[in-house]
């Protein structure tokens, strides 16, 4: 029960995220227990009845028959909900307080419906996406919790990601995987596989879960009109975060500063960190109720945007950047065990740093539905320069010549050219520009990656 002094402070801070007025009781008393039910499904809260919306205490003498009819409707919130109400004397005027406790069986519903707060108003959940949010950030459902009828973590597990996740979690060799499963929950009450077990260990999880892949798009310019290279890479989530990752190191830029006699230091145009980062984030924070999109990466000339289904979780929203929240806990726990998340929310202010201390502009964030991290790319000649630079003054008493030196620079702006491509800019006979790239392998300044028959031409690594 809360005193005078309280109450008057309530008052004076006005209507907000755990305060109502009322002049009156309504009409209808269905009204003042919907916003009862909006507090107790929020942090709690009190009703303060004989106080109009400017604040001004009014007062009223709330009769039996009044209060009794408060108390039925209450009663019929589920589950039970116990609330106190009470009077308190201001002055010669007397407010009556209903004190509603944060409920700690969320959700609760009344007349089959469930109420939340939004700020200074109640309001009715009415869409999928509001309920199946609400539910998540009550810890009630998780799409990696629903059981996997179809999977059998004995039986149909991918061995390599067992294998992967066991070396990442440095667990002992003496542990038998049995009971890693069972210390990792992968199991429902019932004993069966959960859907985040089937995504993380599946050998093709996809072919069940069509949305949970990343597809990898290069477009040529600015704009999505030219596309020059699309990837979808499926299998277990930690196979899709590698698969991504090595997809990304292919297409963009790296230049090498050397000093001394130590091996070449590689400098990204963008640091690879902070891919790392978001790539983990879209996977473990992603809607897989979403079967309409994917996880995407996609390539300009200009920026790279790495966006996942589903905007922000309220919570999330409301302290963007310091609050964290995933919608799939499973998930996120196993990547927490192979030490590429942290449980605290420090992935967005590391990205922000990693930009900061490569001297990028900060990434940009974009949370409406999707979910999308922008990050600025650095002009393409620029960068290209700076890696020709850097594998050049690398080579000590040795020359490589004009033609060869074109090759470098020809890959560091076009990756993943074939022979017959790179005679042609280079303006020399086929045979003539074979012999020229076998100097270079030689160097082990250029190798050949992919299919004899589709492959192409990189800087080595």
């Amino acid at each position: 029960m809360t005193n005078v002094e309280n109450i008057l402070s309530l008052i004076d801070s006005g209507e907000g995220y755990k305060v109502e007025f009322k002049v009156r009781v309504p009409s209808k008393v269905r009204e003042l227990t919907e916003e009862i039910c909006a507090f107790a499904n929020a942090n709690g809260g009190y009703l303060l009845i004989g106080v109009d919306d400017n604040g001004q205490i009014i007062g009223i003498d709330l009769e039996n028959n009044k209060r009794s009819a408060i108390q039925d409707s209450i009663h019929e919130i589920s589950p039970a909900l116990h609330c106190d109400m009470y009077a308190v004397n201001i002055g010669n005027k007397t407010v009556w307080v209903i004190d509603v406790p944060s409920g700690k069986d969320k959700p609760y519903i009344f007349s089959g419906s469930i109420f939340v707060r939004d700020g200074a108003n109640s309001q009715k959940l009415r869409t999928v996406e509001e309920m199946r949010s609400f539910f998540q950030e009550c810890n009630k459902i998780f799409f990696d919790h629903i059981p996997c009828d179809w999977f059998n973590i004995y039986t149909d597990a991918d061995e390599q990601a067992i294998k992967d996740f066991r070396m990442e979690a440095q667990l002992s060799s003496s542990t038998a995987n049995k009971q890693i499963f069972e210390n990792l929950e992968l199991f429902t009450d019932k004993g069966i596989t959960k859907n985040g077990a089937a995504m993380f260990f599946g050998k093709q999880p996809e072919r069940k879960f069509p949305q949970a892949v990343i597809r990898c798009v290069l477009f040529k310019g600015t704009t999505k009109v030219y596309i020059i290279d699309d990837k979808t890479f499926g299998g277990p989530l930690y196979q899709q975060y590698l698969q991504a990752m090595a997809w990304l190191e292919s297409k963009l830029q790296v230049a090498y500063k050397i000093e001394g006699a130590g091996p070449r230091k590689e400098i990204w145009e963008i640091p690879l960190t902070v891919f790392k980062e978001a790539i983990i984030n879209a996977l473990s924070h992603r809607d897989y109720y979403e079967q309409g999109a994917t996880i995407t990466i996609e390539m300009f000339d200009d920026r790279v945007e790495v966006s996942n289904p589903g905007g922000l979780l309220p919570i999330v929203a409301k302290d963007f950047g310091h609050k964290s929240l995933t919608r799939n806990p499973l998930i996120f726990s196993l990547f927490n065990r192979m030490h590429l998340v942290e449980r605290v929310a420090s992935g967005i202010p590391r990205m922000q740093e990693a930009m900061k201390e490569a001297n990028l502009s900060e990434p940009e964030f974009h949370t409406e539905g999707m979910f999308t991290v922008m990050f600025k790319r650095q002009a393409k000649n620029n960068v290209a320069d700076d890696i020709v630079k850097g594998i050049v003054k690398g080579i000590v008493n040795d020359t490589i010549n004009e033609k060869e030196k074109a090759i470098i620079n020809l890959l560091a702006k076009t990756p993943g050219l074939n022979a017959s491509q790179i005679s042609k800019h280079i303006s020399k006979s086929l045979r003539t520009t074979m012999r020229y790239i076998k100097i270079l392998q030689d160097k082990d300044l250029i190798e050949f990656r992919g299919a004899p028959k589709n492959g192409g031409y990189f800087l080595a690594d």
